[in-house]
């Protein structure tokens, strides 16, 4: 018995007598049937609104057979790729009237995305979503045999597991092409970690450009995504510049492998008396929110998170449906800003006063 004054639970038909439509209407409204007139549905979503109204999950599970639930695991989650894909499928999962229970894994092996995706399995979501680009956790995805759908984000084209992917090779192509085609003999790169599936694909692109064009291929720098591997990169390039080089590579361009990393870079390079892109044109990749205001404003390769997040999702919905489909990859664009521009031959490079001060 309720509590005297105690207000009582708003049910369906309480929603479907506000709207002014059927206890069925307000069911498919509720559960994202795709069969209702877009004013229909606005009026039930406004009722259910007004009413604070809250569906019984545990109850339409019951009589639907699924929770409109997805479970995502994840990693490196203080990256912005994995952040900025995660909030792409949230905002795609909830549109489509999805709740999206994430995983966050501690580390990138093969028991831990197991781990994680069985224990979704026994939550009885409806589907799984992994997102990670590491080692041994990839290479687990390809020998899961889950009872639900289970999608793949960011490891690239898979014969064996439904995928949705940026295409990180055509985008390196896109980043390399833009320099070389500014008249530099060949372009530098600022590598991901190696055990990266993403910072792979982006040497892969960076060097088939080369080689096509037939530039000498330059030793890879690898760092780890953060500003101070990038940092370190610039000081190792900029004693290149200073001291010169004997192997035809010298310092014209680099293409970094992401945007943080291309920050670490450009300070060093200006600390060092080298301009940016006088001296050094400068390519990045992702697009952060800071690029356009960097110093100067950096030239990168931009994913679309959010549409890969749609298509993410949209990839789970069909498999629900059983329908056998395989996206096409996201594909990049180039955004060029000031940190680009000609090659400029014959160049004088910085050299140090006594004091260390870079002076041209």
């Amino acid at each position: 018995m309720e509590p005297e004054g105690a207000a009582r639970a708003q049910v369906m038909s309480d929603v479907a007598a506000r709207a002014g439509v059927s206890h069925q209407t307000v069911s498919r409204v509720v559960n994202g049937h795709p069969h209702v007139a877009a004013a229909t549905r606005e009026r039930v979503q406004r009722a259910i609104e007004e009413l604070g109204y809250r569906p019984n999950t545990a109850a339409r599970a019951l009589v639907t057979g699924s929770t409109r639930t997805i479970g995502l695991v994840t990693s490196h989650i203080n990256q912005y790729g994995p952040a900025q894909t995660l909030l792409g499928l949230e905002h795609a999962a909830r549109a489509a009237g999805y709740s999206l229970s994430v995983a966050i894994l501690d580390e990138d092996s093969e028991g831990a995305m197991r781990e994680a995706v069985d224990r979704f399995v026994a939550q009885s979501v409806d589907a799984v979503i992994a997102l990670s680009t590491y080692g041994q956790a990839v290479e687990a995805l390809r020998r899961f045999d889950a009872p639900v759908p289970l999608i793949a984000v960011q490891v690239g084209r898979d014969p064996q597991r439904p995928t949705v992917w940026v295409d990180q090779e055509a985008g390196a192509s896109l980043a390399t092409r833009h320099l070389l085609a500014l008249g530099h003999p060949t372009v530098h790169h600022v590598a991901g970690p190696p055990d990266s599936l993403e910072a792979r694909g982006r040497i892969l692109g960076w060097r088939r450009e080369l080689v096509a064009v037939g530039a000498v291929v330059p030793e890879v720098l690898h760092g780890d995504w953060w500003p101070s591997a990038g940092h370190a990169a610039g000081r190792e390039l900029a004693a290149r510049i200073r001291d010169g080089v004997p192997d035809g590579t010298d310092v014209t361009a680099v293409f970094v492998a992401n945007d943080q990393m291309a920050l670490g870079l450009l300070n060093a390079l200006h600390e060092a008396g080298v301009s940016v892109p006088g001296d050094v044109s400068v390519v990045g990749f992702d697009d952060v929110p800071e690029a356009a205001y960097y110093t100067p404003p950096l030239t990168t390769v931009r994913q679309d998170f959010a549409e890969l997040g749609r298509r993410g999702v949209q990839l789970v919905l069909a498999r629900l449906r059983g329908e056998d489909v395989q996206p096409e990859p996201v594909v990049p664009q180039l955004v060029v800003r000031a940190t680009s521009g000609p090659a400029r031959f014959g160049r004088r490079t910085p050299r140090r006063t006594d004091a260390g001060v870079p002076v041209c």
